[in-house]
């Protein structure tokens, strides 16, 4: 009895090895999807995102003087993308000289600082999606009457324009009167300051901030009705960054739904600044 259930034990290991080696392999587990956050959109996972700004470019950035705090169309817009994307935006205060190449070298994660696209700067750092298209103008005091346009500007010879040192419109200023007549500043509100104090007699500048620096010094200001320039605006990254498709992503969405054109009627039509 023994010898035979000690036959029969055998015989069915065997059957169950052979059943075994029969059977279908399971496939190796996939890798699980990205996950996804709101309306299909990546999910950063709470990730901070450090956005630098100069926070002396209104409407895009600037110190509301009514709380002492950064606010403008990029705090707006990066906080809307990070409620999509699932970050956290770190808004930076950074110099506009050297900063693309601080991003160039990881030391923000972006910039927003309305930076105009140029094949040059693709050079060094990588650009989101355009956001924004808009054209540089002649931004000048609200009594101007002695040039009406950038040819009746250049013909003034004793006149001298301003701009912001190192950006297309100060490329573009030279372009005009030459570089004898341009004076150029750190920041665009200095170069503002010295038109409204009649140091210059103009500012080159894209044409969304001259309609904010112009709710700000109301009465004080206008631009010229030639657009000098057909640019593009977008984020900076460090090349290869990983948060450009998502960004990409947010920023599409943010213009089907209507959220671009939103931001841009609140910071560029009716933004009212605090005196």
């Amino acid at each position: 009895m023994v010898k035979k259930l000690a036959r029969l034990f055998t015989f069915l290991m065997i059957v169950g090895i052979l059943v075994a080696a029969c059977a279908p392999k399971a496939e190796a587990p996939t890798a699980a999807p990205a996950a996804s956050g709101a309306n299909g959109l990546p999910d950063l996972g709470g990730k901070e995102i450090i956005v630098a700004v100069e926070n002396a470019y209104p409407p895009f950035n600037f110190i509301d003087k009514a709380t002492n705090q950064g606010a403008g169309w990029d705090y707006d817009a990066w906080q809307e993308i990070c409620n999509r994307l699932n970050c956290k935006p770190v808004m930076t205060e950074a110099a506009w000289d050297g900063i693309f190449e601080a991003a160039a070298a990881g030391q923000y994660d972006v910039v927003a600082d309305g930076v105009t696209v140029t094949e040059e700067r693709k050079q060094k750092v990588a650009f989101s999606d355009s956001y924004m298209h808009y054209g540089q103008v002649i931004l000048v005091r609200a009594d101007e009457d002695r040039f009406t346009d950038s040819a009746s500007l250049a013909a003034l010879t004793d006149a001298t324009v301003a701009s912001q040192l190192g950006t297309t419109n100060e490329a573009k200023a030279i372009e005009i009167v030459g570089e004898d007549r341009v004076k150029s500043f750190d920041t665009f509100d200095a170069s503002v300051l010295a038109l409204i104090s009649k140091d210059v007699d103009a500012v080159i500048i894209d044409q969304p901030a001259a309609l904010g620096f112009i709710a700000a010094n109301k009465g004080e200001l206008k631009f010229l009705d030639e657009l000098l320039t057909s640019e593009d605006l977008g984020f900076v990254f460090q090349q290869g960054s990983d948060l450009i498709d998502p960004v990409n992503a947010a920023l599409a969405a943010m213009k089907a739904d209507g959220t671009l054109d939103a931001l841009y009627q609140k910071w560029f039509v009716d933004f009212v600044p605090a005196n």
